[in-house]
């Protein structure tokens, strides 16, 4: 069975609330995560804002990455999140605070103890990009992931 990554942040509110309520919602989506990092404090990259807490998550699933994205927004849009993607004039996104963000990280078909993302699928759509970009753009992403491997 397939397994998928997760990135799970927030810097509003009650962050670890926020992270235990959205990990909820997965666990009755995807069942129990088989493996958990620890949550790490990050600052907001992109934007001035509140520290945002995060953890990676993984789970295993036959349901297919587009499937997964849309279980992840509506919990997103569940617990207050509401999508307002800006833009700047030379193209690059507009970050803002969140209550919550659930980003598909990886999708790995075949369960392996190789470093993933070698075992991720590779998609290229307007509305999913795994490996998420992410994977390697932002220093927190990797440890965490490496955690959960």
């Amino acid at each position: 069975m397939p397994s998928v990554y997760l990135l799970l942040g927030t810097n509003l509110g009650d962050r670890r609330a926020n992270l235990a309520a959205a990990m909820r919602a997965l666990e009755w989506q995807f069942g129990k995560p088989e493996a958990v990092s620890q949550i790490a404090e990050t600052e907001a990259v992109g934007f001035d804002g509140p520290a945002f807490l995060n953890c990676v998550a993984r789970y295993r699933t036959r349901r297919r990455p587009h499937t997964i994205l849309k279980v992840c927004k509506a919990i997103e849009h569940d617990m207050g999140r509401r999508e307002n993607m800006e833009f700047r004039p030379d193209g690059t996104r507009i970050y803002h605070d969140r209550v919550i963000d659930i980003d598909i990280l990886l999708y790995c078909p075949v369960r392996s103890a190789s470093a993933a993302p070698g075992g991720s699928i590779v998609l290229d759509t307007p509305k999913l990009t795994i490996p998420h970009p992410q994977v390697e753009s932002r220093a927190f992403v990797r440890p965490l992931l490496e955690e959960v491997l």
